[in-house]
């Protein structure tokens, strides 16, 4: 019998209050498991996660998790014995974060646990994420030295793929897709027989932002767009759905919580229905997909929308959403750092008068997506067949 394929997953999660985060873990781990079954070995998956208050949402007989700490990479024990073990190192920079404008100690953390998987000479692969922006000479050269090393290097948009020419880095990457379109749904709840509109509502958006002065640089009220929208789909008849997608029990992260503005804005307009708190990715995608239209400013929260078939209109704040949509040919995306209440407004009406033919483009495109994602699997399955 062949020997087990041991990988060590970074800057992944079993349990970040941000379902998004999780549901790229859920789907890697999907993924894995089908490749393992193709090339018939055992798989032994190590997660290296921070040890938050959530229960994982992630298990099995081939999970072993690990806490992420300073200690813990330091330590000859720690990281460096799990990369002794391992066959393969997966990254995915929890989506986006390989870039330098989230703060200099998350990138030096980063560039560690890079670096010294390089210095083990293990295969690294860089998984479908998005590169950049960076903007300082030396996090420049740090990320084009690093990827120039990676055995596998994949993205998930075009901008992604330009930025990483406009480094240096000598081979194109794999141009794929957001590794969430291949996560499973959960079971789907019986919410009744009316037109059911889903709005996940962004508890960072609603407070202006990590610091409240508007670092993201919203051109429109977003408050009270979101009441504009809650009042528009009423008149519409239809139930409006009030849906979290990053759920903050308590700590230092509450202004994130989408839960709480969702439950505050249920409570100010009668007849919505406020969504639970869900306990994992699948679960929060199984709810998103009974909706007979969509709406939101968490980007995996559309992408369980859009990879469900449900008519979506994504709310952007940063060019990840352009970048993601856009590449698959999708063209319902609204900027909300761009755009004002009435343009946005605008587009939502036609797409809801429509939404039978955006059903069709959001299949279309995901098709798009799924097929591009498979040059993905393919490249990964040709690294793990080598270990």
């Amino acid at each position: 019998m062949s020997r087990p394929l041991r990988a060590l997953l970074l800057l992944h999660s079993t349990r970040s209050h941000n379902l998004g985060v999780g549901a790229l873990s859920v789907a890697q781990i999907a993924i894995l498991r089908d490749i393992a079954r193709t090339l018939g070995r055992k798989l032994e998956i190590t997660l290296a996660d921070y040890p938050d208050a959530r229960d994982p949402y992630i298990d099995g007989d081939d999970i072993r998790i690990v806490p992420l700490s300073g200690a813990w990479i330091k330590s000859r024990k720690g990281y460096w014995a799990e990369l002794r073990k391992t066959d393969v190192v997966i990254d995915i920079g929890g989506g986006d974060s390989f870039a330098d404008i989230y703060g200099r100690k998350r990138l030096r953390l980063m560039f560690a646990l890079k670096a010294l998987a390089h210095l083990a000479r293990k295969p690294y692969v860089f998984a479908p994420q998005t590169v950049g922006p960076f903007t300082r000479q030396t996090s420049r050269i740090a990320a084009k030295m690093h990827l120039n090393r990676c055995a596998l290097v994949a993205v998930r948009d075009e901008p992604s793929r330009d930025h990483m020419a406009e480094l240096g880095v000598k081979a194109e990457p794999i141009l794929a897709s957001d590794v969430a379109l291949r996560m499973p749904a959960g079971d789907a709840p019986d919410l009744g027989r009316r037109t059911k509109v889903g709005l996940n509502v962004s508890g960072l958006l609603m407070g202006g932002g990590y610091t409240g002065q508007n670092e993201f640089g919203i051109a429109v009220d977003y408050p009270a767009l979101i009441d504009a929208l809650i009042v528009f789909f009423q008149g519409q008849g239809a139930e409006v759905h009030l849906i979290p997608h990053v759920i903050v029990p308590d700590g230092p992260m509450v202004g994130e919580d989408d839960f709480r503005a969702c439950e505050a804005l249920a409570a100010q307009h009668d007849g919505t229905i406020l969504a639970p708190a869900f306990a994992s990715p699948p679960e929060a995608k199984g709810y998103i997909a009974a909706m007979d239209f969509f709406m939101g400013a968490r980007m995996h929260a559309c992408i369980a929308a859009f990879s469900t078939g449900v008519p979506v209109v994504p709310m952007a704040y940063s060019r990840k959403f352009a970048g993601l949509f856009g590449s698959l040919g999708y063209g319902r995306t609204v900027d909300c750092t761009s755009q004002d209440g009435a343009q946005i407004m605008a587009a939502v009406r036609a797409a809801w008068v429509a939404r039978a033919t955006v059903a069709r483009e959001v299949a279309q495109a995901a098709d798009r997506g799924r097929m591009r994602l498979r040059r993905y699997e393919d490249a990964l399955r040709g690294v793990l067949a080598k270990t």
